[in-house]
C-alpha cells in the first residue's frame, strides 16, 4: 500500500504536510485504542469476538488481513520508510513507478517468507497455545500493548 502511494507522491504530500500527517496519526492511533480495548474485552467472552447485530468496522469482514492492511496504511512510519528508504534505491534516469514496484515485490517476498516461518514456529506449538487460558492471557496482553501503543502515538509530538 505504501509503495503505491509512494509511487503516486501520496506518501511524500502526507510527510510534507504537518497537518495530513497529524490526522494519519491521530486515526492511527484511535484505531489502535479500538484494536486494543477490543482485544482486552475478547479475553472475557472467549473466541466468539463479535454477535449479531453488533457494531463493526467496515473492514471488519476482511478479518485479520483488513486489520492488518489498515493498522499499516494508518502508520505513519511506514509511509516515512518508503520515503526516506526508497529513494536510495531508485535511479533518476528511469521512471519511478517501475522501480518502486520492483522495491514492493521485494519487499512483500522478503515479509512473506518471514511470516511463513512464523507461521510454522506457531503451528507447531499449536497445542500449547490453543487452550482458553492461553488465548485470554494473549487477548489481554496484545490488548494492553495496543492501547499503549495507541496512547502513545496519538501523544506523541
Amino acid at each position: 500500500m505504501h509503495a503505491t502511494l509512494a509511487a503516486v507522491g501520496l506518501s511524500a504530500l502526507v510527510m510534507s504536510s504537518a497537518q495530513a500527517l497529524t490526522v494519519v496519526k491521530l486515526l492511527g492511533g484511535i484505531y489502535l485504542v479500538w484494536l486494543g480495548v477490543t482485544t482486552w474485552r475478547s479475553a472475557r467472552r472467549g473466541i466468539e469476538v463479535t454477535k449479531r447485530g453488533r457494531w463493526r468496522l467496515p473492514w471488519a469482514r476482511l478479518g485479520g488481513f483488513g486489520q492488518g492492511l489498515w493498522s499499516n496504511v494508518l502508520n505513519p512510519k511506514a509511509a516515512s520508510v518508503y520515503l526516506t528508504l526508497v529513494p536510495q534505491f531508485l535511479t533518476s534516469s528511469r521512471p519511478v513507478a517501475p522501480q518502486i514496484a520492483t522495491l514492493a515485490v521485494v519487499h512483500v517476498s522478503v515479509v512473506l517468507v518471514w511470516l511463513l516461518f512464523w507461521t510454522s514456529v506457531v503451528a507447531a506449538a499449536r497445542t500449547l497455545i490453543d487452550t482458553p487460558r492461553f488465548r485470554r492471557g494473549t487477548s489481554r496482553l496484545a490488548g494492553a500493548v495496543l492501547v499503549s501503543l495507541g496512547v502513545r502515538t496519538v501523544a506523541a509530538r
